[in-house]
C-alpha cells in the first residue's frame, strides 16, 4: 500500500470508530475494533486508489472530508470537548472509501471477493477483516452490524458491487 494513503487510511479508521465505538470498554477492545477498521479502509482505499498516480490526485485535490458521513449518521462532533481544535483530520476522509468500508465490514465475504481484487502486496493481511472471530465480533458489534452500516454503506455499494463485478450481492 503507497505510503501516501496513509492519512486517508488513518482519518477513515478514526472515523469509523467514532461513528461505531467498540461496546465493550478497554484498549483490547478498541485495538480489535480499531484492527478491522484499518483493515477495511486499506481495502477500500486501494480499490479507490489503485496506483501511484490516483494517490498523487488525492494530495493535489483532496478526498472531500467528513461532512456528508457525518449528517448521514446523525454524529455531532462539533459538540464533543476540543473537537474544534482537532477537527483536521476530518478533511482527509474520504467519503466513498469510509462506504465501501463500511460494506466490507458488515459482509466479510464482499471483503474476501475485494481482497482479492486488490490483492496481498497493496493491502496486506485481512484476516480479521475478512475471517473475523468471536473476539472480533464482540469487539467491534456496532462496527460489523449491518443495520447500523447501511445509512453509510448504502452510500456507495452499487458502485462498489460495480466494480467488483458483483451487481447482485447483499450485505449481510
Amino acid at each position: 500500500m503507497s505510503a501516501d494513503l496513509a492519512p486517508l487510511i488513518a482519518a477513515g479508521t478514526r472515523w469509523l470508530l467514532a461513528a461505531y465505538p467498540p461496546p465493550t470498554p478497554g484498549p483490547f477492545s478498541r485495538a480489535l475494533a480499531e484492527a478491522q477498521a484499518g483493515q477495511a479502509v486499506t481495502v477500500a482505499a486501494a480499490l479507490r486508489y489503485p496506483d501511484p498516480l490516483d494517490a498523487q490526485l488525492l494530495h493535489l485535490l483532496g478526498p472531500g472530508g467528513s461532512a456528508r458521513l457525518d449528517w448521514t449518521t446523525g454524529v455531532d462532533h462539533v459538540a464533543d470537548a476540543g473537537a474544534e481544535a482537532d477537527a483536521g483530520w476530518r478533511t482527509w476522509v474520504d467519503e466513498i472509501v469510509v462506504s465501501w468500508a463500511a460494506c466490507l465490514l458488515a459482509s466479510p465475504a464482499l471483503a474476501v471477493e475485494a481482497h482479492l481484487r486488490v490483492g496481498h502486496d497493496r493491502a496486506g493481511e485481512v484476516s480479521r477483516l475478512t475471517r473475523p472471530g468471536d473476539h472480533e465480533h464482540e469487539a467491534a458489534a456496532l462496527l460489523r452490524h449491518p443495520d447500523l452500516l447501511e445509512p453509510v454503506a448504502a452510500l456507495h455499494r452499487d458502485t462498489l458491487l460495480g466494480l467488483l463485478g458483483n451487481r447482485s450481492a447483499a450485505l449481510g
